[in-house]
C-alpha cells in the first residue's frame, strides 16, 4: 500500500533568529512541502512557560500559511480544547476552511493539567477531561448544524444562529494524537508519538477498535480511509556519519525544550503534584495509551533480530533513537530506505515526519526535506509525480 505523507512541527526557537525570520523560514519550507506533494502540516498548540512551541496561535499561523500554499491540508495537531471557547473555536474553523478552500483539518486533545493551571483552570485531571468532552461536542455540532443548542456543565447554548460554515461537509476531518483506542472509537484520524518497534501493536489496535466502533470496512464521516502514522523526527544527509553528528546535539535541545522551562517552573512554584509520571495524571475513563505487544505482535514480530532493527533503524546504532516520547532517525537517503521498508510492514498508511527540531537551522532542515523528496518519497508514495515542483 502506497504512503502518504505528513510533517508535524513544533516552530521552535531558533538561536540567533528573531521571531519574525523564523516565521519567514517556515512558510518557506511550507512552499517546498506543498509542491513536493504532502498531505499534510500539523502544528502543535503549547503555551508559556514551555519554550518549544512559538506558535501557540495556530490559527493565526494556519492563516498566512493557508495563503501560501495551495494543495497541503493543514492542520492544527492538537487544539487543546480545554483552553478554547467552543464558540470562537467553530467560527476560526470555518473561517481557516474557507481561507484555504476546503484544506482544513482539526486535531483535538485535552492538554495536560500542568497548562491548564498556568491558563488559569481547575487543574484537576478530570474536570479538564469533561471540559475537552463538552467543547468538542460543541464544536462537532456548531460546525455541522445552522444553530447550535447545549446544555451543559460549561457551556449552555439556545437556538443560537451559526452564521459561518466549513467548506467540508459534515465538518473537516478530525484527528486525535498519542491514543489510537480513543481515536478509533471516534471515528478520528490519528498520530501516535513513539519508536517503530511498538507502532505496528498499535496500528492493529487502531484498526481493531475501528471495526469495532465504526464497522468492518468503514470509512470516515468525510468518506476516507482512517489515517495512522508514527511522528518519525528525521536528519538526512549524504552520510549516515553526518546525519548522525548533526541529529545528536538537535536531540538534546529538543528533549530540553521539550519538557525542562516546564518542570523548572513547576519546581520554582511549589507544583510538585504536576512533577509526576504522566500516567499518574490521566483520567479514570481514559483508555491506555499504548497497545500491548504481548496481545497484537505474532511470534515473528517478536524476533530479537526484528526488534533490534526497528529499535535502531537503518542499522545506525549511533543514533539517538528514541527519547523524550518520540523517536529520531538520522542516516543518509540509503539508510532511511531501510528506515521506511521496517515502517511499511506495519501496515500504516500515512507518514509523518519532523523536518526542523531541537536547535536545526532552516539550511539543515531544508537538506533533510530535499533528500526525502528526491531520495525517500519516489519510493513510497501514492502518485508519480508527487515530488514535482510546480
Amino acid at each position: 500500500m502506497p504512503l502518504e505523507f505528513g510533517v508535524f512541527d513544533h516552530i521552535e526557537p531558533v538561536p540567533g533568529l528573531p521571531l519574525n525570520e523564523i516565521y519567514s523560514h517556515r512558510l518557506q519550507q511550507l512552499e517546498r512541502l506543498d509542491s513536493a506533494g504532502f498531505y499534510g502540516y500539523h502544528l502543535a498548540e503549547h503555551h508559556t512557560p514551555a519554550v518549544h512551541s512559538l506558535a501557540p496561535s495556530q490559527n493565526v499561523f494556519l492563516a498566512a500559511a493557508a495563503q501560501r500554499t495551495k494543495q497541503i491540508r493543514l492542520t492544527p495537531c492538537i487544539y487543546v480544547l480545554p483552553l478554547h471557547h467552543p464558540l470562537r473555536l467553530i467560527e476560526e474553523i470555518c473561517m481557516l476552511d474557507n481561507l484555504s478552500e476546503g484544506r482544513m483539518e482539526v486535531g483535538v486533545g485535552r492538554g495536560g493539567v500542568l497548562e491548564a493551571h498556568f491558563w488559569g483552570q481547575d487543574s484537576d485531571v478530570e474536570t479538564n477531561f469533561a471540559r475537552y468532552t463538552e467543547t468538542l461536542e460543541i464544536v462537532q455540532q456548531g460546525l455541522s448544524h445552522e444553530e447550535l443548542n447545549y446544555d451543559g456543565e460549561f457551556y449552555k447554548f439556545d437556538h443560537l444562529p451559526m452564521r459561518l460554515e466549513p467548506v467540508q461537509k459534515p465538518y473537516p476531518p478530525f484527528w486525535y494524537m498519542r491514543n489510537v483506542e480513543t481515536a478509533a472509537m471516534e471515528g478520528m484520524n490519528t498520530i501516535i508519538v513513539g519508536s517503530l518497534d511498538s507502532f505496528e501493536a498499535n496500528v492493529k489496535r487502531y484498526h481493531e477498535v475501528w471495526e469495532e466502533h465504526q464497522g468492518v470496512g468503514a470509512l470516515t464521516i468525510q468518506g476516507t480511509e482512517p489515517k495512522i502514522s508514527l511522528v518519525t523526527h528525521l536528519v538526512i544527509a549524504e552520510t549516515d556519519e553526518e546525519a548522525v553528528a548533526i541529529a545528536g546535539p538537535a536531540w538534546e535541545h529538543y528533549k530540553w525544550n521539550l519538557g525542562t522551562p516546564r518542570r523548572l517552573e513547576a519546581e520554582k512554584r511549589g507544583l510538585t503534584q504536576f512533577l509526576v509520571p504522566n500516567e499518574q495524571m490521566r483520567p479514570k475513563s481514559a483508555p491506555d495509551r499504548e497497545a500491548r505487544r504481548d496481545l497484537y505482535w505474532s511470534l515473528e514480530q517478536r524476533s530479537e533480530e526484528r526488534l533490534q532493527r526497528r529499535q535502531a533503524p537503518g542499522g545506525l546504532g549511533g543514533a539517538p533513537t528514541q527519547g523524550a516520547g518520540f523517536g529520531v532517525v538520522a542516516g543518509s537517503p540509503a539508510s532511511i530506505r531501510e528506515y521506511m521498508d521496517e515502517y511499511m510492514e506495519t501496515g500504516a498508511n500515512y507518514f509523518v515526519g519532523g523536518f526542523q527540531w531541537g536547535d536545526l537551522t532552516h539550511e539543515q532542515a531544508m537538506q533533510s526535506v530535499e533528500l526525502f523528496v528526491e531520495e525517500i518519497m519516489p519510493h513510497y508514495a501514492a502518485a508519480p509525480d508527487s515530488t514535482a515542483v510546480i
